[in-house]
């Protein structure tokens, strides 16, 4: 299966040209292998995995998608590499590739042009956004874990517990599930914090009446989930229980109209005019989704301005938001899989407000 993703490449590219991958998530979308260092080569007909001593034992008895050499005179290596296959025009990764790093290439590659032409970077994130089956039961395996720790955690969230010794507690026992990490640092707020849509977890105790916010995903296999539960600790009052049901009236609204065909603005927007139209303009200043695979955000997202085409295979997250500043926030987030005439909630978990 890897190796059809090279060959995809490979179709692209012409006989004196090559692509060269050094992005940790690239790397691992090309290779199955997870390191925090090395380089693929991609050329017509050669596809190599230049890697140094700390990983290239593991690597040559695992890797099957490329010829794995040992990296021992850095890029100089693979400027040989390329001489040798008299390449003219050499495809770099333009989203990750920053200017210092261009110049240092060009240097190198002495005689042989950078390409900023982003044919190649664009075939490869397209084919990121499809998820295959085999990526669909690692996305699905890292929700269950996910799930699990939701179902954990519920009842150990009492007043005096600290946003951040709940939030130490989910991440371990994610880890004792069998995750291999988490997707990202875990949001845990509470209280007038949980207007914050990006707080981090801090001492604060949680108290009666607080709304609690997590954020949070495990990686497995070298894939994400991604989730966002809202529940509440004692009463609420009626504002915030209207703000919650507006919150999930407009995920459920968005969910509905997801399909292959789709335009990502067009979901977005289904959730923004429920909130905005419920009095809460301006409380809603995030986009309404982004995929989710290798990396916890891909391509394409639901945001308000992208004339993007969902497509069968894309996994992505309905998590709309009302934050009311200096007061309490809601978030609601769910990771669904594009199908033909809708999609597949990959997300079980119950979203029906929790009081605790």
């Amino acid at each position: 299966m890897i190796k059809e993703r090279v060959l995809k490449l490979q179709q692209v590219l012409k006989a004196d040209e090559a692509f060269l991958v050094s992005s940790d998530s690239n790397r691992f979308y090309l290779t199955g292998f997870n390191s925090s260092a090395g380089t693929v080569l991609i050329t017509k007909f050669d596809a190599v995995f230049f890697i140094d001593f700390r990983y290239f034992e593991k690597a040559k008895n695992t890797v099957e998608s490329c010829q794995v050499t040992l990296l021992n005179k850095g890029a100089q290596q693979t400027y040989d590499f390329l001489k040798d296959k008299k390449i003219k025009t050499v495809f770099i990764e333009n989203s990750f590739v920053n200017i210092s790093e261009y110049a240092r290439l060009e240097n190198i590659f002495d005689g042989i042009k950078i390409s900023k032409d982003n044919v190649l970077d664009t075939n490869l994130n397209k084919m990121r956004a499809v998820k295959t089956p085999d990526e669909l039961k690692l996305i699905k395996r890292a929700q269950s874990l996910t799930e699990q720790t939701f179902d954990y955690i519920l009842p150990r969230i009492t007043a005096n517990r600290s946003e951040r010794e709940i939030m130490l507690d989910m991440e371990f026992f994610l880890r004792e599930l069998g995750a291999e990490g988490v997707a990202f640092d875990f949001i845990v707020v509470s209280g007038k914090n949980s207007s914050l849509p990006h707080g981090v977890p801090t001492d604060k105790k949680i108290e009666q009446g607080d709304f609690i916010t997590m954020d949070f995903g495990a990686v497995v296999g070298g894939y994400c989930s991604d989730m966002t539960r809202t529940v509440a600790l004692g009463n609420i009052t009626d504002e915030q229980r209207f703000v919650y049901d507006t919150t999930l009236k407009a995920q459920l609204a968005a969910i509905e109209k997801i399909k292959s065909g789709a335009v990502c603005g067009d979901i977005d927007k289904i959730s923004r005019d429920i909130i905005y139209n419920a009095g809460f303009k301006g409380c809603f200043g995030h986009s309404l989704g982004h995929s989710v695979g290798i990396d916890v955000h891909e391509a394409p997202n639901l945001s308000p301005d992208n004339k993007s085409v969902l497509q069968v295979g894309n996994v992505v997250t309905v998590e709309p938001g009302i934050y009311l500043e200096n007061k309490f926030g809601v978030r609601i987030e769910d990771m669904v899989c594009v199908t033909q005439n809708g999609c597949e909630n990959l997300t079980k978990s119950p979203k029906e407000l929790i009081i605790l």
